[in-house]
């Protein structure tokens, strides 16, 4: 760790996979964990490494740094992030794009899971069963529509290419984009999910977001359709869902994020009983739970300290706030 006056400040527990990157990445800029810093001069600290902020400052008052100007999280969404917390100007940025290859394989991942039918199988399997087979049906030829067509949703396309699915992008301008075969603007999402047998989130939650997947919308779906959730549990309205999977029986549901998330306590509640349902499979918001996620999103939130110290305009503004409040949706 450089012993240099910090301009960077790490409020992340110590770990030797963030020490590597730091040697990698930003090798020139001296820098100190927050748990290392009583009696270190902190005055000269222009940025910010943080992961989740009311669990790791405990006492400490950013506003005591009269030289922050830029925090970068660690992960990559800025719902719920304490941005009172921070003087007036600074700017802060969410790990964007941080771990896209890895959830994308993740929510590839699920629905083939739920396509193919295979928790169903195992318990075929277990009971020494061999027939009647489980409902299945295959992606070769259908058409899937991702919701957030930014990093995550460009990786999971990517994917999808090998199985010949058509693919259909939903982002707020409805521009053509490499990667899918159409764009819808947000505004007509409606439209898009009447054609959505395989239907992807990967939003983040904002005020236009949350809550935007209701009964009505579930309804517009095929019946026999996919829904994968690995953006935000908010954006869907957890009743509406759970009901749409008991009386639609051929509509399957994959989730790996949850409307209550307890992370200091490493729990999660459930408003219904989901693992009862056998058109559902769940995960427990693991998708870039790996050291090969923890790497790579690292070294992309280190990218964007290295573009800060190099003078050149990281991917955020001073109103980020005020953007996510508002709702920039999809």
């Amino acid at each position: 760790m450089p012993g240099d006056v910090p301009r960077l400040l790490v409020t992340v527990p110590p770990r030797p996979t963030i020490d590597e990157a730091f040697r990698e990445v930003l090798p020139d800029v001296p820098w100190t964990y927050l748990s290392a810093s009583p009696g270190r001069p902190l005055d000269r600290v222009e940025a910010l490494l943080v992961g989740s902020p009311d669990r790791e400052f405990g006492s400490f008052d950013p506003a005591r740094l009269p030289q922050l100007r830029f925090v970068q999280r660690l992960f990559t969404g800025l719902d719920g992030f304490p941005f009172d917390r921070f003087p007036a100007g600074v700017r802060v940025a969410g790990n964007v794009g941080g771990y896209a290859p890895f959830v994308a394989e993740h929510a590839v991942a699920l629905a083939l899971a739920v396509a193919r039918a295979t928790r169903a199988g195992f318990e075929r399997v277990a009971a020494g069963a061999l027939r009647p087979a489980p409902f299945q049906t295959s992606l070769r030829g259908r058409t899937a529509v991702l919701l957030g067509y930014g990093a995550i949703g460009r990786e999971i396309a990517r994917r999808l290419e090998g199985f010949g699915m058509r693919r259909i992008g939903v982002n707020r301008s409805g521009r053509a984009s490499p990667g899918v075969d159409r764009v819808y603007p947000a505004e007509d999402l409606d439209a898009a999910l009447t054609e959505a047998d395989l239907l992807f989130e990967a939003r983040p939650l904002t005020r236009a977001t949350r809550g935007s997947l209701d009964a009505g919308r579930f309804a517009r779906m095929p019946d026999d359709a996919i829904f994968v959730n690995v953006g935000r549990a908010g954006t869907v309205v957890e009743a509406d869902l759970y009901h749409h999977l008991v009386t639609h029986p051929t509509f399957r549901a994959a989730l790996d994020v949850w409307w209550d998330e307890d992370y200091a306590a490493g729990r999660l509640a459930t408003g219904h009983p989901w693992a009862t349902l056998p058109n559902f499979l769940g995960t427990p918001h693991s998708a870039a739970i790996l050291g090969d996620a923890e790497r790579y999103g690292i070294r992309r939130a280190l990218a964007n300290l290295r573009r800060f110290f190099d003078g050149t305009t990281p991917p955020t503004s001073p109103s980020a706030w005020s953007t996510w409040a508002s709702g920039a949706a999809v």
